[in-house]
């Protein structure tokens, strides 16, 4: 039996693979980590309601995310926000809540399947989550807004 992926010459042919067997990551493996990490937040128990409450608009959100990851994985420059002031404004955040949403991202990029997205991506959600625990926190202390 023949192998598909190789020429008369013997030379390798590349087999078509999807973008997490290749390795990269694409804008539909951006739209997929949002889309479920996010409807995963919604069913949380804890992550929900306070997400509920401040997210009027969840079409117009998801998009702003996925241009804020795409910005972070993938060096697109689509992203326009304020995170830290956003969730500066927000009452009543505390450690153990960021805590709860890194582990349900760590869950989401782990059902994924795809390794390399899965590594950065988790990679950059602690220093996302640290960096505005830190800013919440040196807010709350100095009685700023923003």
């Amino acid at each position: 039996m023949k192998n598909p992926t190789r020429t008369a010459n013997a030379v390798p042919v590349p087999a078509p693979a999807c973008a997490a067997a290749s390795g990269a990551i694409s804008e539909d493996d951006i739209v997929a980590l949002v889309h479920r990490f996010y409807a995963n937040v919604r069913e949380d128990a804890v992550l929900g309601p306070i997400f509920t409450r401040h997210v009027d608009d969840w079409d117009a959100h998801l998009a702003l995310l996925v241009d804020f990851w795409s910005a972070l994985l993938r060096g697109t420059r689509r992203f326009r926000g304020a995170p830290v002031t956003r969730h500066n404004a927000l009452p009543g955040l505390d450690a153990a809540l960021f805590e709860r949403w890194l582990a349900l991202f760590d869950a989401t990029t782990t059902s994924l399947g795809h390794p390399l997205l899965k590594a950065e991506a988790d990679a950059q959600a602690r220093l996302i989550a640290t960096r505005l625990w830190q800013r919440y926190r040196e807010n709350a202390e100095s009685g700023r807004d923003g």
